[in-house]
């Protein structure tokens, strides 16, 4: 049996493991350690996994992880997510669509103390859906808005989601977080730009509210400012060079609980919960990693990532047109398939096949650009059919809206992602231009 084909068992192996409902990082674990102990014996395979997991999890990097988890968790418990749609909804409130557009620019700032999508689909569906629907907002429109409004978490850095791709890659985590803020930005913008199409096209389904004092708007405002700051605070002292991504999360993560706990919205009870859930976030993501890593190391050894690109690139294919059919594999992929796990396992076959391409780019600008794409389409993934996880995350949590009214309301949005998706193909400066600029 040749290598490749090997490997190829290995990875149908896996997809069946994942089909019969073993957890994604257990079928990758397990698969992988089959592969690798088949390909070079069982003695082999157990000298590699007794030093892999304490070296895996021993490496420093994987510090910023917890860190900006725990702060998305304390900013979720302390109701922060409340006062910034209110805040929004106070400024915009008044225009056509203005409320839905509220939820995008609070899912905004959120992200950008969050970094989680699922979290903050979930916190804007316990926060805002409740006050679209009593403002007359049709229930898919609203489910809808705030399905894909939760995408700018993983969108608008810091990203979990990039900094696992930055360890994976052996990327720059704070250039990554650069490249990823004008497209997380267009994506908000075109966002906000579908709901108003949406308000002119149906205005008895987003109706218009009356306006508020500015008094009022301002009180609003100045309830939201020091998490705002927060926000600021750990984003720019990335940017600026003041924090690597590790202290910037931790900083971010005691600024969040302080702010919490002055404001008095974080007593003891969630305090507890948001460890507890910090903790099992982790514990999930680490585990999906060892997984990954233990199957990537089987590959390795079948040299099937190799072997794919070097087969990709003899056909002398345009480049364009290879990275097109890996991105719509991953939307395709990405609408049946946890996000982390799927770039966790495609990265070691993709990533040589892109870096080996030629764009007119260095190999590290690739790579970042690379990274930035494969955001866009996992978030498009998050709310594709026929599994778009923030979809469902909405859905348990509003059972009278109908999934199926839920994927209607997200639809127009999705042809505003694959448009920006194609805008940041033709163009990569939209995502190395900041990257350029600051380094």
């Amino acid at each position: 049996m040749s290598n490749n084909l090997f490997a190829l068992l290995g990875f149908a192996g896996m997809l069946v493991l994942i089909a019969l409902r073993m957890p994604v990082a257990m079928a990758m674990l397990v698969t992988g350690a089959a592969g690798y102990a088949g390909f070079v014996g069982l003695p082999v395979f157990l000298n590699y996994i007794k030093t892999t997991p304490y070296y895996l999890f021993s490496n420093y990097t994987l510090s910023v992880i917890p860190l900006f988890v725990l702060m998305g968790a304390f900013a979720e418990r302390s109701g922060l997510s409340n006062g910034l749609f209110r805040a929004m909804s106070g400024l915009v409130g008044h225009l056509r669509g203005g409320m839905g557009m509220a939820v995008i620019g609070s899912c905004t700032a959120f992200g950008a103390i969050c970094g989680s999508s699922v979290a903050t689909t979930a916190t804007f569906g316990r926060a805002a859906l409740p006050e679209l629907e009593a403002d007359g907002y049709r229930p898919g429109i609203a489910a809808g808005t705030i399905a894909v409004g939760g995408t700018l978490g993983i969108l608008i850095p810091p990203s979990v989601i990039l900094v696992v791709y930055a360890i994976s890659t052996e990327q720059n985590i704070v250039k990554l977080f650069m490249a990823a803020l004008v497209p997380g930005l267009l994506a908000a913008l075109f966002y906000v730009a579908v709901i108003g199409w949406l308000a002119r096209r149906d205005p008895a389904g987003m109706p218009v509210q009356p306006a508020l004092p500015w008094g009022e708007r301002l009180r609003r405002l100045g309830a939201v400012w020091p998490s705002l700051l927060i926000a600021f605070v750990v984003v720019g002292g990335i940017y600026g060079g003041v924090f690597t991504p590790t202290e910037a999360a931790a900083v971010g993560a005691v600024a969040v609980l302080v702010d919490g706990v002055v404001r008095r919205a974080l007593p003891w009870g969630a305090f507890v919960e948001a460890l507890r859930q910090s903790a099992e976030t982790c514990g999930m993501i680490f585990m999906i990693l060892l997984g990954a890593e233990v199957f990537n190391a089987f590959l390795a050894l079948t040299q099937l990532p190799t072997n794919a690109a070097e087969w990709i690139t003899g056909f002398g294919l345009p480049p364009y047109l290879v990275l097109a059919a890996l991105l719509a594999f991953y939307v395709l992929l990405g609408a049946v398939m946890d996000e982390l796990a799927m770039i966790l396992l495609t990265l070691p076959v993709f990533f040589p096949i892109v870096t080996a391409l030629d764009f007119g780019m260095s190999t590290d600008e690739v790579a970042i650009w690379f990274g930035i794409l494969v955001l866009i389409v996992v978030g498009i993934g998050l709310v594709a059919p026929p599994i778009g996880l923030n979809v469902f995350v909405i859905a348990a949590i509003a059972r009278r809206i109908p999934v199926t009214d839920i994927y209607r309301g997200v639809l127009p949005f999705v042809g505003a992602d694959l448009a920006r998706l194609l805008l940041v193909v033709l163009f990569p400066s939209l995502a190395l231009w900041l990257v350029r600029l600051l380094s």
